[in-house]
């Protein structure tokens, strides 16, 4: 098995000793993604639909990166410090995501890095 490590300035760079994502074959793992702003590495400004957002484009752009797009998640996962936040989550997702959605898991949390309310991580499957 070959593994290449995916990595773009466009998204916030690790802040542990992980990779941005993994590909191997046609599958990528992307790691979980904070709201944080690649240019500073700061959390975003604003309220759970900001972070929200702002995950889902860090999320594309490691997408991106590995050679697709949000639309080649088959899975994605959620963690949420608050599970009232998460109408807001199907919000915004519908922003990004058009049928057939990913297979998709929800899972409360206690905390998350950066005080974050949100952390997302996702499998992809590229075209061979």
């Amino acid at each position: 098995m070959t593994k290449e490590i995916i990595s773009t300035d466009k998204a916030p760079q690790a802040i542990g000793t992980y990779s941005q994502a993994v590909k191997t074959g046609t599958t990528v793992y992307m790691s979980g993604q904070i709201a944080l702003v690649p240019e500073t590495m700061e959390m975003v400004e604003g309220d759970i639909k900001d972070q929200i957002n702002r995950v889902f484009q860090n999320l594309r752009a490691v997408a991106d990166a590995a050679g697709g797009d949000l639309s080649d998640i088959v899975k994605l996962n959620i963690f949420l410090t608050d599970l009232s936040n998460f109408p807001q989550v199907n919000e915004v997702m519908a922003e990004y995501f058009q049928q057939p959605y990913p297979a998709r898991a929800a899972v409360g949390v206690r905390a998350l890095p950066k005080d974050a309310g949100v952390e997302m991580d996702a499998v992809l499957e590229l075209d061979a």
